[in-house]
Parts: structure tokens; C-alpha cells; sequence
């Protein structure tokens, strides 16, 4: 395979592999945000490539062209997938980003594993990548990938963007191997994160940790990036918040047949008065019992009445191995079985509950159909459902219930905002959003969709390679601390993103 100019390197290829019954596989697209993104860039770079996992383990398959885009298949034994996938990425990093939500665990085997994988990805990317080339690469999976690629290839220009929350600093500094993942994320040119906050975070702990100087001015949105002093390089550190492909799902959502579908729903439901909806992967940071709690609670009050609402929730299988998943996944069913034990009619539950994949045009019909929308994070790093359910609103005036603890509330403020550990705040918001008139509806959705409709995906895209290539200046001084301890004034603790 030719060599590219424009390299993604992330966890996933952005087609799976897929085993039939009869032995045979097959290649299948999956539909993502960031496929759509970074479709555009790929098809204007004279030779492109796209570096990741197939998704089935042990797999030893061919590099291929999909599209006019160069697929680099990087191949994981079932142990790897264990140990570096679930084990490290997703019972390590993921909660410890995640504010400690589920309890991190740390083995070191596990971190031998992640070690071995990001050098896989060092090793092929190195090989794949024309002199001078750009690569991006894709969060928390592979946050060694850039030091080690920039070892292997110092001619290349590499970016890197967490797609996730960067922690709290008392938070990271549990982990065991907290300076090595500062070190590799280094070896990139532009650092991005969702929000200031984890920019401000990181930039604290390469000062701390690794030692090097830091700017210490307030890094912006899209703007006023950091940096941090790498030996004779200036390593820049910004934030970049992630959006969706929102005139795309607008359109979609305008379609006549969406809108039919979305009425059939409404009548299969029973045509309630008022339907409530959540759209969520089977996460314990979705904040899923929140919402459950909140309306059982509402309903025990007297100030729902169960002949008139309905709630749907579609939780999208998730990570179903991992013990954590499996008690989470139990406890939401029974909640939803006592609720509807208690306030559901024969052919009439108050809660329909979908555990299953939803396709593309279902779901866009579903935001359609919902009058409000539930989305209660403990911790997202962006959470891009709500962007979505924005997009497909038209001038319906629909209401938004958000976690103030997602990267989304920080730019749809006219959203129904809630405390999801306060449960009377999120009980007092999903009243606000029923009872508020439709005229203040209708104003705080045109503010909400103005944002999302400008800030879109490609615009996010476009955003982080104009400053990965063009090197701004961050425009603040570089200051080294007189000791490396870890200690530090208050102010400097941000929180994560």
C-alpha cells in the first residue's frame, strides 16, 4: 500500500469486520460522527489512510481502499482485546476520566498490554506515512502513539485529540503510570480536549510531572491555546469542542417519511400527551437511574400523572463482559419493572425500555416525536445527543433537560440545566421543561439550534487542523516552576472537561 499524506489513526477503522455464520466475513460500514467529520479532509489529501482495529480479534487481514481511503487494518489477539481494550482503556482510564465514577483498577499487566498495542499503532502508522505527512490521532485508547510515532518519525506533523473528559489533577495523579501518559501525549504538536478545563489540567501536569515549562494563561475556546516547552519543540494545548454533522440531521429530520414515523410512534405509544425520551450507550456515567429516579419520584409526588406522559429509553448494548455493565444493566431493569408495576396499566407501561441498537433514521424520528429529552450525565466529555435531538427540532419549540457535568452544556445554556447528584434539581428541571410555555420553549431552542447549527462538525474539524498545521501562537509566556512538587495554589485545580 502507497504511502498517505493525511493519516487517522484511531481505536476503530471506520468499517468492521464481520464474521457470518458460515465462516465467511465481510466488511460493513459504521456509522459515526467522526467518520462524517474527517470524510472530507481524507478526499481533498492526494493520498490518505485510515489506521485502526477491525473489531474482531485474532483477525489477519489485508490492507484495502474503501472509498478512495487507504485501510490499515491493525490487528489484536483476544488477550489484547482483554487486557489492552477492556482491561486498560475501559476498567482503568475510562472511569478514572470519568470522575472515579466506578472505582478504576489498576494491573499491570493490563498496562503491558496497552503499552504493546500503542507501539503496534506507532509501528504501522510510521510505515504508512509519506515524508512530512500529517497524522491524527484519536483518543484515550491510544495516548502513547504520539511520543512513540514521534521517536519513530520526526518529520511528522501529529495532533492529538481526547475524545472523553480530561480529570480533575488529584484525580489523574492515582494513576501509577500518570508521568508516561503525560510523556506520550507530548510527543504530538497540538493537544486537544473538549474544554479549557482539561487543557488547563494537562498543562499543570506536564509542568508537574514531566517537568517542562508551561504558559500559564487561561486557554480558550478555539482559541488562546497553551503550550508546553519539549526540548526544542512547543508542543501546543488547546480545546476543541466536538459537534455533529447538524445540517445533515436537520434535513433528515425534515423528510417526510421521518415525520410519518415519528407520528406512528407517537400512536404506538398510545398517544400520550407528553413523551419523554432518553438516548444513551448502557454507561454508568449516562446518568440512566437518574433520570428513572427522578420520575419515579415525580410520579410518587403526584406531579406526573401517569395517563399522560410516557417515557422512552433506548440503551445501546455496551461493554457487556465487563462486571460493572452487568449489575448497572440489572439495576436499571428492575427499576423500570417496579415503576411500571406500580403506575403502568395493562397494554399502558409509563416506561418503555429498549435495549438494542437503534438505526439512523429511528432514531431521528424518535427526537422528533419527544417533547423533552433527558440527558443526565454524571460525566460526558461532550455528549452529542443532545446536539442531535437540538438539530432535529425545527420550530417545534422541544425541551432540553442537561447535565450541567457535559461538555454540551457549556455551549447550549438555554437548556433545562440540572445537578444529576441532586435529585430534587433534576426532578425541579424536568417540571421546568413540561410546564414552561411554549413561546419561552420555542426561544430557547432557536438560541440552542443557532449554536449547533453554526458549530458543526466539519467546522470542529477544520478548527483543530487549521491550529495542528498553521501553529498559532499561544500568545502567553512560558513560566517553569522553582521546584517539582506536586503541590499547588488552589485556583490552579481546574475541573476536568
Amino acid at each position: 500500500m502507497t504511502e498517505s499524506d493525511f493519516i487517522v489513526v484511531a481505536n476503530r477503522l471506520p468499517i468492521d469486520l464481520e464474521r457470518l455464520p458460515d465462516g465467511s466475513s465481510r466488511w460493513k460500514r459504521s456509522p459515526g460522527g467522526l467518520v462524517t467529520a474527517l470524510e472530507p479532509v481524507l478526499r481533498e489529501s492526494r493520498s490518505s489512510a485510515w489506521i485502526g482495529w477491525p473489531g474482531v480479534p485474532d483477525a489477519d487481514v489485508e490492507p484495502l481502499i474503501e472509498d478512495d481511503i487507504a485501510m490499515q487494518p491493525v490487528p489484536l489477539s483476544g488477550q489484547e482485546v482483554t487486557d489492552y481494550y477492556e482491561g486498560f482503556s475501559n476498567a482503568t482510564l475510562w472511569p478514572l476520566y470519568h470522575d472515579v465514577i466506578v472505582a478504576p483498577e489498576y494491573h499491570r499487566r493490563w498496562w503491558a498490554a496497552y503499552v504493546t498495542v500503542n507501539r503496534r499503532f506507532a509501528d504501522v502508522t510510521a510505515k504508512a506515512a509519506a515524508p512530512g505527512a500529517t497524522v491524527w490521532v484519536q483518543d484515550y485508547q491510544l495516548q502513547l502513539v504520539p511520543k512513540m510515532l514521534r521517536m519513530l518519525r520526526p518529520d511528522l506533523t501529529i495532533g492529538f485529540f481526547l475524545h472523553i473528559p480530561f480529570p480533575p489533577v488529584e484525580l489523574f495523579l492515582q494513576l501509577p503510570w500518570r508521568t508516561e501518559i503525560v510523556e506520550g501525549l507530548l510527543g504530538a504538536d497540538l493537544i486537544g480536549f473538549q474544554l479549557p478545563g482539561g487543557a488547563q489540567n494537562f498543562l499543570y501536569l506536564a509542568r508537574r510531572l514531566a517537568g517542562h515549562q508551561t504558559s500559564r494563561g487561561s486557554v480558550g475556546l478555539r482559541s488562546r491555546l497553551g503550550e508546553v516547552q519539549v526540548g526544542f519543540r512547543k508542543v501546543r494545548v488547546g480545546a476543541f469542542p466536538i459537534s455533529i454533522e447538524s445540517s445533515r440531521i436537520d434535513e433528515i429530520s425534515k423528510r417526510r417519511e421521518v415525520r410519518e414515523q415519528a407520528r406512528e410512534l407517537r400512536t404506538e405509544l398510545g398517544n400520550p400527551r407528553t413523551i419523554l425520551l432518553g438516548v444513551d450507550r448502557l454507561d454508568y456515567t449516562k446518568g440512566i437511574d437518574v433520570r428513572l429516579a427522578a420520575i419515579e419520584e415525580l410520579l410518587a409526588d403526584g406531579d406526573l400523572d401517569p395517563g399522560e406522559i410516557v417515557l422512552v429509553q433506548l440503551a445501546t448494548p455496551s461493554r457487556e463482559r465487563v462486571d460493572s455493565y452487568v449489575r448497572m444493566r440489572a439495576s436499571i431493569e428492575s427499576r423500570v419493572g417496579r415503576i411500571n408495576g406500580e403506575y403502568g396499566r395493562v397494554g399502558r407501561p409509563v416506561v418503555h425500555y429498549h435495549h438494542r441498537p437503534v438505526a439512523r433514521n429511528e432514531l431521528i424520528a424518535f427526537f422528533v416525536a419527544a417533547d423533552v429529552m433527558l440527558v443526565t450525565p454524571l460525566r460526558d466529555g461532550m455528549n452529542l445527543v443532545a446536539k442531535e435531538y437540538v438539530a432535529c427540532q425545527g420550530d417545534r419549540g422541544g425541551r432540553l433537560v442537561l447535565s450541567e457535568f457535559t461538555g454540551a452544556a457549556h455551549e447550549l445554556r438555554q437548556a433545562y440545566l440540572c445537578n444529576p447528584y441532586d435529585l430534587d434539581g433534576v426532578k425541579h428541571a424536568i417540571l421546568s421543561a413540561l410546564t414552561d410555555s411554549p413561546e419561552d420553549a420555542r426561544r430557547r431552542m432557536r438560541a440552542m439550534r443557532r449554536q449547533v447549527l453554526s458549530f458543526d462538525v466539519s467546522r470542529w474539524a477544520a478548527s483543530f487542523l487549521r491550529a495542528l498545521t498553521v501553529g498559532p501562537e499561544a500568545g502567553h509566556t512560558l513560566v517553569r516552576d522553582p521546584e517539582p512538587m506536586l503541590g499547588e495554589p488552589a485556583a490552579e485545580l481546574t475541573s476536568g472537561s
